[in-house]
């Protein structure tokens, strides 16, 4: 099925237009909107189609439980200053929805581990269109916490697997300004024999 030009122009707008927006709110997507984001991540480059990632959904119920998670895989690394866990509890009240981005690691002779990275990274991506394009916002972060092997543990992953991200979920708290224009002549040439 081929395109129409306005299809390709909506679709460009929805990429320029993507931002990583901090102040969310309600509402977050429901199951519906949801699948739709996670089977456009699913369609992701995949060399030997591994399928490394894997979405862990934090609803608004389990914030509390997840902020306690995260205090947890805080203190496992380390951190011993009271302040610094209450705050790190209170990071999933920052957006209704968290989505946890997990890459679990294959050992493969032809895709190495870096590729099974990429692959989760450019789904992420794909998740993050997708819930823009049904009018959403999110911000992909990470921090200490996701190098935490107690809470890689508790997410059923193995030490080399990795916790990609947290994407928070939900609606733009505010109207934020455009994106401005790149030049993308900055970031490429063409190749040449020497």
């Amino acid at each position: 099925m081929s395109m129409t030009d306005s299809n390709i122009e909506t679709i460009h707008q929805n990429i320029h237009q993507r931002q990583s927006i901090g102040q969310l709110v309600e509402p977050a997507p429901n199951s519906e909107q949801l699948e739709k984001a996670v089977q456009a991540a699913l369609t992701a480059p995949d060399h030997h189609r591994l399928k490394p990632t894997r979405f862990v959904i934090v609803t608004p119920e389990q914030r509390a439980a997840f902020g306690e998670q995260l205090a947890n895989a805080l203190a496992d690394l380390g951190e011993t200053d009271s302040s610094q866990l209450d705050r790190v509890k209170q990071h999933p009240f920052r957006a209704p929805m968290l989505v946890l981005a997990l890459t679990t690691i294959q050992d493969h002779p032809k895709v190495p581990h870096f590729e099974q990275i990429l692959s989760t990274g450019a789904a992420i991506q794909n998740f993050l269109l997708s819930l823009q394009a049904q009018g959403f916002a999110s911000m992909w972060r990470s921090g200490a916490v996701v190098e935490s092997n107690w809470l890689k543990q508790q997410l059923g992953l193995k030490e080399q697997d990795l916790i990609s991200g947290i994407i928070y979920v939900g609606t733009a708290a505010k109207a934020i300004p455009p994106r401005a224009e790149i030049d993308s002549q900055a970031f490429m040439k063409t190749w040449q024999a020497t």
